[in-house]
């Protein structure tokens, strides 16, 4: 007669602290969405911001983000989780929303850089507003890559 062994609950990884968190996917997403996000930061600043309601919101979306990502990667570093499993809803829910938010203001940044190009004012601003849509929806991708990747982990 063999014995019946109770099935063995199903362990959840561990999730990354310290400099784990740089070489653990989909963690390693952070530090290029808060390169990228500020790189559309930085291009909406430089450029006369001639449409404010449109850019005004790509400029929130994006300070917001990177400044909420930073807090994320900092508490990844220092181990804040302590490996407790709401630690990967809240990291699902915030890019999984931040996604969405990236999306919009990537459009609308898009927009303002159809727009610019019509102005003949200075085509630097063009230029920068391409290259800030660029940043925009590299970044929306990497956050639609980190939910999606938590998610089916």
């Amino acid at each position: 007669m063999a014995l019946a062994c109770p099935p063995a609950a199903p362990t959840q990884p561990a999730l990354p602290s310290g400099p784990a968190v740089f070489k653990t996917f989909p963690y390693i997403f952070i530090l290029p969405e808060i390169f990228c996000g500020a790189w559309v930061w930085i291009l909406v600043a430089a450029t006369s911001v001639s449409f404010s309601l449109l850019q005004g919101w790509v400029m929130y979306v994006s300070i917001s983000s990177c400044l909420v990502s930073l807090l994320l990667l900092l508490s990844y570093l220092f181990g804040f989780h302590k490996n407790s499993e709401n630690w990967k809803a809240l990291d699902n829910l915030y890019h999984s929303a931040t996604a969405i938010l990236y999306m919009s203001a990537a459009v609308l940044q898009a927009n303002a850089t159809i727009r610019s190009e019509s102005e003949r004012s200075s085509p630097s601003y063009y230029q920068l507003n391409s290259a800030a849509s660029f940043f925009a929806f590299i970044t929306t991708f990497l956050y639609i890559l980190h939910a999606f990747s938590i998610y089916y982990k």
